[in-house]
Formats: structure tokens, C-alpha cells, sequence
């Protein structure tokens, strides 16, 4: 059974630094595409970056290039995204999300639509 964990959601002032991690566990290490996403109130479910496992390939949202850094432990089997320079506008739920058939692709890895499995979530919070 496929399982995503994600932690180290929190809050932070604006010009803060955070970095979420998300625990896969239940299918077997290969080349995929590994999401994070984030929804705030009252808005639709964002893509923030598609890291294509195995091979390193990373997507960012325009919205976060330069602050926001997604990586990968295949030992540990786990997903990361450093966030830096946080904004109050990057307060929203933060979920992880696996596509384990295909890898990421420009057209599609910010389709929440792309991906099978997902997180609870966790929260971040960036306070002005």
C-alpha cells in the first residue's frame, strides 16, 4: 500500500526558511514523478514543483523559482522541498504527491490530475 507522509510544516515570519519532507513508502524506488502542491482557502490545488525521481529533473511554479528547492534521498526513499525567503503568500496546505507510472513532464506535472497517490498535508503558515 502506497503512503505518503509529509512534515515540517510550521509557522514563520516572512524571509523565513522551512523544509518539508515527504515519507514514501510501499512501491518499489524507480523513475517517477514526485509532486508538491499547496492550496490555500478558497483557491484550487497549485503545483509548486514536479521532481522526476531517479534522475533528478525538476519542475518549479513561476511563483516560487529562485526560493523554493525540491530534492530527493533515494536511500531514504524521501522527497524534500526547501523553501526560502517565504512569503505570507505562500501560506497554504502543502501536500506531496506520486505519479509512480511515468516520470514529470512540462505539460503535466502541475496537474493534480497527474497523480494517483497523495499526503495529508501539512500546513504552513507565513506571518507579515
Amino acid at each position: 500500500q502506497v503512503q505518503l507522509v509529509e512534515s515540517g510544516g510550521g509557522s514563520v515570519q516572512a524571509g523565513g526558511s522551512l523544509r518539508l519532507s515527504c515519507a514514501a513508502s510501499g512501491y518499489t524506488v524507480g523513475i517517477y514523478c514526485m509532486g508538491w502542491f499547496r492550496q490555500a482557502p478558497g483557491k484550487e490545488r497549485e503545483g509548486v514543483a514536479g521532481i522526476s525521481t531517479g534522475i533528478g529533473l525538476t519542475y518549479y511554479a513561476d511563483s516560487v523559482k529562485g526560493r523554493f528547492t525540491g530534492s530527493q534521498d533515494n536511500a531514504k526513499n524521501t522527497l524534500y522541498l526547501q523553501m526560502n525567503s517565504l512569503k505570507p503568500e505562500d501560506t497554504a496546505i502543502y501536500y506531496c504527491a506520486a505519479n509512480l507510472v511515468y516520470g514529470c513532464y512540462s505539460g503535466s506535472w502541475s496537474d493534480p490530475r497527474w497523480y494517483k497517490y497523495w499526503g495529508q498535508g501539512t500546513q504552513v503558515t507565513v506571518s507579515s
